[in-house]
């Protein structure tokens, strides 16, 4: 705590960045092909961290952050929580995520017995039942909530649809599971953070996008042909999206699509929103 008494929250985080951000995107980049899940890829990490941030900063403010060593953990779980997809996009990425943490702490001579508590929650930050949660501001929590983050808004219409897709969930399951699972990040988001108003607000509104999104698209899916029509509404997102992953497309040549190519207000709107909230996160991390 003395530690801490010299040292404000900004200096900590400015002091983890110099030493941990540069090695870490370098060694994300080296195992991960963005190709294969660009969702997931270091875009995500990067807001991840940032997220990470904004809360810690946030609970600095509420005199309740108290732990000068969970920046350091912090900016390395943001950054290699989901680097396992790389291996398995399914449920046990964390597991792979871990091994290559590991990996990370040996080939930067970092001791792995020093790192037991952020390797715990690289393996285990997928869980979305929040058995493990604590109730403390601790490692786990902060970077599952951030993690949730990342799965609102336009960003996380996209993301979880990719994800869902690729882990072979048919369609007219996606929308129901989204739903779901999201609502299950969403309740556990306002159990540790919805006293803080600024944040609640500002992710409740994000959330509140993704739910309409797919309650529009459950609506849809029933008498939605994708094999004899052009591309329309909601379902014609999803069905953009199953394309771009089926043909290993960049979000760019789908905004281009969408811009150019379709007639339908729903498509362009939702390209368009996507491609703002995403410029508008990469900016930020730099």
């Amino acid at each position: 705590m003395l530690f801490f008494q010299y040292m404000n929250l900004h200096a900590i985080i400015e002091s983890a960045e110099i030493r941990y951000k540069q090695i870490l995107e370098e060694f994300f980049i080296s195992v991960y092909d963005e190709k294969t899940l660009p969702s997931h890829g270091i875009h995500h990490h990067r807001r991840v961290w940032n997220y990470s941030k904004e809360l810690i900063t946030s609970l600095e403010e509420q005199k309740k952050f108290t732990d000068p060593r969970l920046p350091e953990n912090l900016i390395i779980a943001s950054y290699l929580h989901d680097i396992g997809m790389s291996v398995d996009p399914g449920i046990k990425h964390g597991h792979h995520s871990k091994d290559l943490c590991k990996q990370f702490l040996r080939n930067n001579n970092l001791s792995e017995s020093r790192y037991e508590v952020l390797l715990t929650a690289i393996e285990n930050h997928d869980n979305k039942e929040y058995q493990n949660t604590t109730g403390e501001f601790d490692l786990m929590t902060i970077l599952s909530v951030a993690d949730d983050l990342d799965a609102f808004g336009f960003t996380g219409i996209y993301r979880y649809s990719e994800i869902y897709l690729t882990r072979g969930i048919n369609r007219e399951e996606l929308g129901h599971l989204i739903i779901k699972n999201v609502t299950q990040r969403f309740d556990n988001f306002v159990k540790t953070f919805g006293s803080i108003e600024p944040i609640f607000l500002k992710y409740k509104e994000r959330y509140i996008i993704l739910k309409e999104f797919f309650e529009k698209y459950n609506l849809e899916a029933p008498s939605y042909h994708s094999d004899t029509q052009i591309p329309t509404g909601y379902c014609g997102i999803i069905e953009m999206l199953i394309k771009m992953i089926a043909n290993k497309k960049g979000l760019n040549e789908i905004y281009a699509e969408a811009e150019n190519n379709s007639d339908d207000m729903v498509i362009k709107t939702f390209f368009k929103e996507l491609k703002s909230e995403i410029n508008a996160t990469k900016a930020q991390s730099h």
